[in-house]
């Protein structure tokens, strides 16, 4: 692929990002650059655990997700990305009313892909680093994953 995403090919991947389960959680994207995927979602009580604070959950799955379509930003359209690994630090609770992820592509391999996604706690006039991640990332012809509910 080239070095910059064509604007087709963004508006391709913003629509995508926010569909099924991630769009029932009310993520979307940001910033869409090539190996950088930038996602956020404003908080509801929905969200929240019995002692008000963001679910883990919901941060570990925005993590993973951003880190996919950020992965997805360097391959062609009829590749598939499917995490394969994946470690989260959680650095502090999260509590505001919004959540920030910016996910990177630290090594581009022909199959294996590494991201790394940090998630940011929107408080006021500031943000908050909540959590660090690590996503391996497999890139699939789309081909071999047609049948896969034979």
């Amino acid at each position: 692929m080239e070095d910059e995403l064509t604007k087709e090919r963004k508006d391709f991947l913003e629509k995508d990002y926010c569909r099924g389960f991630i769009k029932f959680c009310g993520l979307h994207a940001l910033k869409i650059e090539k190996g950088l995927f930038e996602s956020s979602i404003i908080t509801g009580e929905n969200h929240r655990t019995q002692d008000d604070f963001i679910h883990a959950g919901l941060i570990a799955t925005m993590s993973d997700h951003t880190a996919g379509y950020a992965a997805y930003t360097l391959v062609s359209e009829n590749i598939r990305i499917l995490t394969i690994e994946f470690k989260i630090n959680f650095l502090k609770p999260a509590y505001g009313n919004e959540l920030r992820c910016r996910s990177e592509i630290v090594n581009e391999g022909k199959q294996i892909i590494v991201a790394q996604s940090s998630v940011f706690d929107l408080r006021d006039t500031h943000e908050k680093m909540v959590s660090r991640s690590t996503i391996t990332l497999m890139a699939v012809n789309a081909d071999k994953l047609e049948n896969r509910r034979s």
